[in-house]
């Protein structure tokens, strides 16, 4: 089997020589080429033809954001980002997945030298995952309608959104999934009246920068949930990073609650630890959305849901996944009942919670 080939972009030379020696400790994985820039990334990308590039969201010259969108015009190819897990390098990952990168590695903090080797496993992990990516599933989103919605955004910014709801929906997601949340999210319509809780794996600072740039595009409301909330339909709440999100139902309210419980299927926030909860809440009608992302997380949560009276079940279909583990998993243990690509998922949701 054919070792997979990664294009190193940084300008740093130590750096370069630092990642290249880490992916190819594994012998899965070779380094044809490194690049020192985002012209020369592009460049590259094109002579090389990689199967996955690896680059820092800050660069000189041409940076990172503006190098990920013209190598997805030019040749496009899974990017897995290297950022600084401060505010504005989570913002500026951020749009990275929304420009067409599959994911990211945070690098360590609290160190003068970024010590690659403490984010080791992670990096090999993800590069090998973004290998697999189709590369129909690299597409951004079209900027003109992002920004025709920004402006509609803008004016239901007072809307505080409805106190009473009868239906819930929970989205499960990971690898891709920024790309895939914008797509569903930025569909649903202003009118939208149920609340919509998020699952998608990150770190702290990421999951807020996440759902301020979806406040954004989106005509329904966007935030980062916090503990204790009263739940109102036409919001979505993501899920903060490292805390687990459920609902509890209190004197005909349901509030947000986040626990630091160990982590499920790897992770937390875990998709199953949501679905599982709302699965529970028997007084609504349940809908549950499993997208794009590594691994199983989510598949037995759904599985509970379908036992316990899931009005839909929906899965995102392989010709649109950047990553196919997290549906194909729910689908093989047959609690799925609708599976459609990514850009027909928000439609499906509005019919499904359209029958009362």
């Amino acid at each position: 089997m054919a070792a997979i080939r990664v294009l190193v972009v940084d300008d740093s030379i130590f750096m370069r020589k630092l990642i290249k020696r880490l992916l190819e400790e594994d012998p899965a994985l070779t380094v044809p080429g490194v690049a020192t820039n985002g012209a020369e990334a592009v460049r590259m990308a094109q002579e090389l033809k990689p199967d996955v590039i690896t680059m820092d969201v800050e660069r000189p010259g041409m940076n990172g954001l503006d190098a990920v969108s013209a190598i997805m015009r030019s040749r496009p190819t899974p990017i897995v980002m290297l950022s600084s897990q401060t505010q504005e390098g989570a913002a500026a990952t951020i749009d990275a997945l929304r420009r067409g990168a599959v994911d990211f590695v945070g690098k360590p903090s609290g160190s003068t030298s970024f010590d690659l080797y403490k984010v080791r496993t992670e990096l090999v992990t993800k590069v090998k995952a973004a290998s697999k990516t189709q590369r129909a599933a690299l597409k951004p989103p079209s900027e003109t309608n992002a920004a025709a919605r920004r402006v509609a955004g803008a004016v239901r910014e007072n809307s505080p959104g409805f106190k009473s709801f009868g239906q819930i929906v929970a989205i499960g997601t990971s690898t891709g999934g920024p790309r895939a949340l914008d797509a569903v999210l930025t569909a649903l319509p202003p009118a939208f009246p149920y609340p919509v809780l998020v699952v998608q794996h990150m770190p702290p600072r990421f999951t807020k920068s996440l759902a301020e740039r979806l406040n954004a595009i989106c005509e329904v409301r966007v935030s980062e949930a916090e503990d204790g909330e009263a739940l109102r339909g036409g919001c979505v709440y993501i899920a903060p990073g490292d805390r687990h999100l459920t609902i509890a139902e209190k004197n005909g309210a349901y509030l947000v609650k986040l626990t630091e419980e160990p982590l499920r299927s790897g992770h937390r926030p875990s998709v199953d630890v949501l679905f599982e909860s709302v699965a529970r809440l028997s007084r609504l009608k349940r809908h549950f959305v499993i997208m794009t992302g590594m691994g199983q997380d989510g598949a037995k949560g759904m599985l509970l849901a379908k036992e316990l009276g899931a009005a839909s079940t929906i899965a995102e279909s392989q010709e649109s996944c950047v990553v196919y583990g997290m549906p194909r998993s729910a689908i093989e243990l047959g609690c799925v009942e609708h599976v459609v690509p990514l850009g027909r998922i928000a439609d499906k949701i509005v019919q499904v919670t359209g029958k009362d």
